[in-house]
This record gives C-alpha cells, structure tokens and sequence, in this order.
C-alpha cells in the first residue's frame, strides 16, 4: 500500500483537491492519500519549497510526494518526477520540486508518456491530467523508466542561507510564516552559542532564544527554536507577523552578548 502526500495552493473552497484524489485512487485504489497542506499561498513555490522540505524526513520510505503549485501550467515548464533512494517527488519542473534536487541520489525525469495521463489533457489543470494519474501509476508500481524520460537539467531555487558576519553574528532572514504568525528564519539551531544572544528583527531587539512560548510575558515578542530546528520569531499569545509587521525576506540579525 503506498503512501501519496499532497500539497497544493488549490485551498478546501473549490473541487480541485477532491478531483485529484478521485483520480488517483481510480487509478490506485488502494492508495493511502495524505493531506500535506492545500493553503500554500497562490503561486508560491518557495513556500511549498518549505512545507515539502520540513515535512518529507517524517515520511516512511518509499513515499510519493505530490506538489502542484504550479503559475506556469500549460506554459514551457515541464511535468517531472524526481526519485531519490528514500522516496519519489511529482509536480511542475518550476523549482518547487527543489528539496528532492538537493538529494544526492536524486534522478529527475520528463513524464512525457500520454498513457500515462487522462485521455484529455486541459492546458489549465495538470493537477488533475497529468500529476495525479503520474502518482496513481506510481503507486500501483508502475516505474519511471517506463513513464518518463532522464533529464539533467531541472530547475532548481536558489534559497536564502544565512551569513556569518567578521563580529561573530549571524545575518539571516524570515522564510516562512505559518498559520499563527510565527516567523521562521534560515538560520539553523546548530549556528546559535550555548549562551545567551541577541535577536534583531528588522531593526528590533527579539530577546531569547527561550525554550518554550509560556517563557515570554503575554504580548511579548520572543525568540526561540522551531519544531524544525530553526531561530523562530514569536509574539505570546499573539502573532508576530502582525504586531512586528514582519514578512517573508525581513531581516534578521543575531550577535552574542
């Protein structure tokens, strides 16, 4: 039985997830369908790049990983599939497919082959035509070297890394912004000292890193490490993108004290 994720801009208020998920299971029956996130901001690739990035190493082996945030779709971009040894990636070849890339035993591939597709393909909705029946195929075992074609050029995002400055600091940046308005910087727990530091968010002291949100009063902005292991920027009790007027690219500055 396999496991297919999904992930998409496509949101809950119109049919385009269901759609997808009756294609795939009439094709794969059998198939175990898990809701990553349908609430990527429209046409946001490097947002989908994070949620896939953070939520894959929690995935059992041999997963398939569905990702339709696709602007260009019916466009020049091209439908790939991306198989590493842990796992097999589907979506549009617009970088979003990006952290499988960074795999070394990645292998990107052209699903080019039409029986391997809906009879009628739309130049609108390869969520539906095209990636969904990919990922069914998939699943029932069928394997790329009969679906598609070895490519060596996939287009891959340049992301944001964090920078160590001449003074011992750190300069980094916000990546994501989650549902409650937490700030999620690049920079890694691994890069912080084991004392205390100096947060500055656009120009703002962020005292921390503290360890929980309850450590910081009620309002109060605050630092600390993500589920994900990353330097966070929070508001207790409230939401920091609002009340620090923060967004995705905003600065972030760390220095020991």
């Amino acid at each position: 039985m396999s496991i297919i994720s999904l992930t998409t801009d496509f949101g809950r208020s119109d049919g385009y997830v269901g759609v997808m998920k009756g294609v795939i299971l009439g094709i794969a029956p059998d198939a175990r369908l898990v809701d990553l996130s349908h609430e990527v901001a429209p046409q946001n690739v490097r947002q989908a790049v994070y949620v896939l990035a953070g939520a894959v190493p929690y995935f059992p082996q041999g997963a398939i990983h569905l990702v339709v945030v696709d602007p260009g779709v019916g466009g020049a971009r091209r439908p790939i599939a991306v198989r590493t040894d842990s796992a097999v990636f589907v979506g549009p070849d617009n970088g979003v497919l990006t952290p499988a890339l960074a795999d070394p035993s990645a292998q990107a591939w052209v699903l080019d082959r039409p029986e391997f597709r809906l009879p009628e393909v739309s130049a609108t909705f390869h969520g539906r035509d095209i990636f969904a029946p990919a990922a069914g195929h998939l699943a029932r075992g069928a394997l790329l070297e009969t679906m598609a074609r070895r490519v060596s050029d996939p287009v891959r995002l340049e992301m944001p890394v964090p920078q160590r400055t001449p003074d011992g600091g750190i300069r980094g940046e916000v990546v994501y912004v989650d549902h409650f308005g937490n700030l999620i910087t690049d920079i890694p727990e691994s890069w912080l000292t084991d004392g205390p530091v100096q947060c500055t968010l656009a120009g703002r002291p962020i005292p921390g890193p503290y360890r929980t949100y309850s450590a910081a009063p009620p309002g109060a902005p605050l630092a600390l490490i993500s589920s994900g292991g990353a330097l966070e920027i929070a508001v207790r009790d409230g939401n920091a993108h609002q009340v620090l007027e923060a967004n995705i690219g905003a600065p972030v500055w760390v220095s020991p004290t």
